[in-house]
């Protein structure tokens, strides 16, 4: 470990690649992750992926229950750090914390600031049919990605690309941009500037933005189904069965459609399974029945034959 002393907070998969990229250009001290919570199908608990690299790592781990806790925040200023570093945290820090190192709080966000302020950049994105999104570093404020940005990098949006894959993708693009930027930034060559710019907000994902509403246009169902996967799914009912929609598209202009129907109305045939929304018919590709395994729509279909009058509904048949 060289450069100077560092805190590093984080938590999900997401922000593993930014400690092993911190660790080129900071002495790395003390990492603070999310306490150990119940994971996978079996509930286990389990420690965050951050937590888990940092023990590889040889670096010491604390999980404080509260970010007021008198004990942890005196063990933030022990730790004499010249800057604390944030990413994919999943909390705010208080002022208490942000006054303690002398450099400030440096976070990374998944978007564009001042576009996509909040806990899900990465599916906001997606969701508003951006065309392009990207890396920022920023002096953190008491504010919701209010404060000035320090440094930023732009990449184009894949037209089919998840939220999974759009995630994993910034993930290991952050390696090289901290980097390339933080040390700029820790020599003073770069100065924070106020963000400029409408602010949108990219609020935390709930189970229920999961639910599929097929009164939608085509283009916005799709764009729905790929923010939502892998989490927290996009979902619909069939009657009274429930499943998760993996893969969508809109087929092709020379392709047969069927008839008009009500929105949500499902139509098989030759394989192929398409469900009418507010303007034209989706094509499901990949679908997945609760308590199953994710399966083409071809497969799904040998083993689930639909009626001629199932339609797809937000909430399950009465």
């Amino acid at each position: 470990m060289t450069g100077p002393s560092c805190v590093f907070f984080g938590t999900p998969e997401f922000a593993v690649p930014s400690l092993e990229a911190l660790l080129r250009v900071a002495s790395v001290s003390l990492v603070v992750t999310q306490p150990d919570r119940p994971a996978g199908r079996g509930r286990r608990v389990a420690p965050s992926p951050v937590k888990q690299a940092a023990l590889e790592m040889g670096i010491e781990v604390v999980q404080p229950a509260s970010m007021r806790d008198v004990g942890f925040v005196d063990k933030l200023r022990a730790a004499q750090a010249r800057f604390f570093f944030v990413t994919a945290f999943g909390r705010l820090l208080p002022r208490a914390i942000l006054d303690i190192p002398q450099m400030g709080c440096v976070n990374l966000h998944a978007s564009l600031l001042p576009r996509h302020r909040g806990a899900a950049p990465v599916q906001w994105a997606i969701l508003s049919g951006d065309e392009e999104t990207g890396l920022c570093l920023m002096r953190m404020d008491e504010g919701m990605d209010t404060g000035p940005v320090i440094a930023s990098t732009t990449m184009p949006l894949g037209q089919n690309e998840t939220a999974g894959e759009l995630s994993e993708r910034l993930a290991m693009a952050s390696g090289a941009f901290i980097a390339s930027e933080l040390p700029r930034y820790i020599s003073g060559e770069l100065e924070p500037v106020a963000q400029e710019g409408e602010a949108t907000l990219a609020p935390r994902l709930s189970k229920t933005d999961g639910l599929i509403d097929w009164t939608a246009p085509a283009e916005q169902v799709v764009r729905h189904v790929r923010a939502m996967t892998p989490w927290p799914g996009a979902r619909t009912c069939m009657g009274d069965r429930q499943a998760c929609i993996r893969s969508v598209r809109i087929p092709p202009p020379d392709a047969p459609e069927p008839s008009d129907g009500p929105a949500g109305s499902c139509f098989s045939g030759d394989g192929r399974m398409l469900v009418r929304c507010g303007r034209r018919w989706i094509e499901i590709l990949e679908i997945q029945a609760t308590g199953k395994r994710c399966m083409s729509a071809s497969d799904f279909l040998r083993g689930c034959r639909l009626g001629p009058c199932v339609v797809m509904t937000r909430e399950p048949a009465e």
